[in-house]
Formats: structure tokens, sequence, C-alpha cells
């Protein structure tokens, strides 16, 4: 078979470390890396990259950033949005008052605002966890929803919390039309996927794997869980928080604080759930499941209920989209809990021992 290891011997310690020890991974994920910057932008429209292409990327490194702290670490949030948001504002402000600063250097600087944000409201996860962390994390989202309606000075003293950008330049380079805004979205998911991957296989990692399955017997062999949880809340909330700044820059160009809802937070830990917990390629497929399907639905809906002369107003299209989504989500959840990781993972192992029996 084609994903057969035969061969491929490891004659080092730095080869056998490496992120994809398969060589058939290497060349399919170069493949699709070369595709999504070479391939996508010419056969997509524009609708497609501004309506699905761009959120799904953006959405995927939240993701991301969300299962660093709820799949690896085992610390249950509900504040995701806040973060976001605090991203997005933060970034936001830096650019307001230094004009001319890089967006780069804006997009870090604003995830470190996040960063601090997340580690305040993860100073509980010390004392509490589970159903309980999760309602202080949900203090989060209430609290930034306040915050940017009532102190002007974030917001640029606009009366209801909505900003806008535009403008933007990367070395030199606008942002001004879909294909740059898709390119620069990509190159920004790439590298943080990249360096959240590595980050989880080494010390840090193992360290947060080993809080989340058992903090006791962490606590035994040396781990210090006050460093463990706090880093991995900073971890997620800075990358969390650079994507919400994508959000808003890249994808929105203008929002207001109710863009960063507590239901954006629900959909952010869908996305880690149904995509696959402690998986970094699970976020990729949490945010395709959550944002690819309910479109599709809406597109498909009318094509399957046409031969049956049955028309649905756009009203009823929705609630049935809803409802469709809900299902499928309780029905995938019951029959693999662990995630679409998960099959991804056992049809892996069953093509690299094919036709042998598993």
């Amino acid at each position: 078979m084609f994903y057969r290891e035969n061969g491929q011997y490891k004659s080092s310690y730095q080869a056998d470390q490496q992120i994809f020890p398969v060589t058939q991974d290497r060349v399919v994920i170069l493949v699709l890396v070369v595709l999504a910057f070479a391939a996508v932008p010419m056969l997509a429209s524009d609708y497609l990259l501004r309506a699905i292409i761009i959120p799904f990327l953006i959405m995927s490194m939240a993701a991301i950033g969300i299962n660093i702290l709820v799949g690896y670490c085992g610390q249950i949030s509900l504040g995701s949005g806040a973060f976001m948001a605090v991203g997005a504002y933060g970034t936001y402000n830096v650019m307001v008052h230094f004009p001319g600063i890089p967006l780069l250097l804006a997009l870090i600087l604003g995830g470190l605002c996040a960063t601090f944000f997340g580690i305040l409201f993860g100073l509980p996860s010390l004392r509490v966890k589970g159903l309980y962390l999760a309602v202080t994390t949900l203090a989060a989202q209430f609290f930034s929803d306040w915050i940017f309606l009532r102190v002007a000075w974030l917001t640029n003293y606009s009366t209801t919390g909505g900003v806008s950008v535009s403008g933007l330049e990367v070395f030199g380079l606008p942002l001004s039309s879909t294909w740059a805004k898709y390119w620069f979205a990509l190159a920004m998911v790439c590298l943080i996927a990249l360096l959240s991957k590595n980050l989880v296989r080494g010390a840090l990692g193992r360290e947060w794997m080993a809080i989340r399955d058992m903090d006791v017997a962490a606590v035994v062999i040396g781990i210090r869980p006050t460093y463990a949880k706090l880093s991995a809340f900073a971890v997620s909330s800075f990358i969390i928080g650079v994507s919400g700044a994508l959000w808003g820059f890249i994808h929105l160009s203008a929002w207001e604080p109710a863009a960063f809802s507590v239901d954006m937070s629900i959909r952010l830990l869908f996305m880690v759930i149904i995509g696959g917990m402690g998986s970094i390629m699970g976020g990729f497929f949490g945010a395709a499941f959550v944002i690819v399907l309910p479109i599709a639905l809406t597109q498909l809906m009318p094509l399957l209920l046409d031969p049956f002369g049955i028309r649905m107003s756009t009203a009823g299209l929705a609630h049935t989209e809803l409802m469709v989504f809900g299902g499928l989500t309780v029905w995938f959840l019951i029959v693999e809990p662990h995630g679409l990781a998960r099959l991804w993972s056992i049809g892996r192992q069953k093509l690299r021992i094919w036709p042998f029996p598993h």
C-alpha cells in the first residue's frame, strides 16, 4: 500500500523526533500547503474566499488556541470570545495610538494584551476546576462586553463600541484585495499551527498533558501546577487574541463588542469537541465542520426539496439549518466522542498496516 513505512529508517534522534516522521505525511502536508498558497486563490471566487475560506482559516487558529487550553491542559474555558475581543481591540488601540506601527507588531502586542487578560482570569484555575472554572472564565466574557461598551477610550470614544479599520499594509504591501487578505491569514495560520505543534511536543506540552490526565500525580513527579496552568492560559490566550485581531481586521474590517459574544465562545468550544481534543489537526476539522457545514446545508436543502415541490422561506431555511446542524452534532458526539481527528487517526493507522488485520 502507498502508506507503508518500509525502508524508512531513523538513524538519529533528530530524524526520529521530526514533526512528521513518516515520509508520506511530509509529502501530503507540503502538497496541501502549496495548493493552499498557489491553487486556491486561482480557483476560488472572491465570495468563496471572503465568506468561507478566510473565516475558516481564522477560526482554525482560534480553535488551535482553545485546544491548547482545553484539549492539552484540561482547563475548561467559556471565555474565548472575550480573549478574541481583547486581541482585536488591543491591536486596534495600538494602531490608533501609535500611527505607522507595522501590522505584524500590532498583532503581537494585541495578542500580548489577550495574554495578560487570560492569565488574570486563569488565576482561579489554581483553586477550582471543571464546571466552576468554566463559570469563572464565563465572567471574562461579561467583563469584556461591559468594558468595551463603557470605557470609551478603548474604542477611540465610539458611542456604540463599534470601530473600523482600513488601509492595512504588511511589509509595505497593501491588504486591500481579498487574495492578499487570504494569503496573509493563511501564512499566519501555518505559522501558528507549526509553532503550536512543536510546543505541545516539548517539555511544556508534556506538563500540560500530565496536569490534564492527573494533576495530583503530576505534582508528585515534580510538575508545578501553577506554572503549567497559567502558561497554558497565556499561550492559549495569545493565539486566540491574534485570531480575534485577524477576525476584526481581515474578515470584518468593522466590528462592535457583539461580534465577540458568548455565542463565539460556544462555537469555539464546539469546534474543539467536534474536531478532537488534544489534536492540532482537530482544530482544522472542527472549524470546517462548524463553518462549512451550515453553509452547505443552506445551499443543498433547496436542491433536495425542489423535486418534492417544497418551497421554504429564508427564515425556514435558517431554522432547519440549526436543527439539522444540532442533530448532526449530537449524533456525531455519540458515534465518535473523540472527534474527527480520531477518525483520521484510525484511518491512517489502517492504511499503515493494510492488508493485515488491525
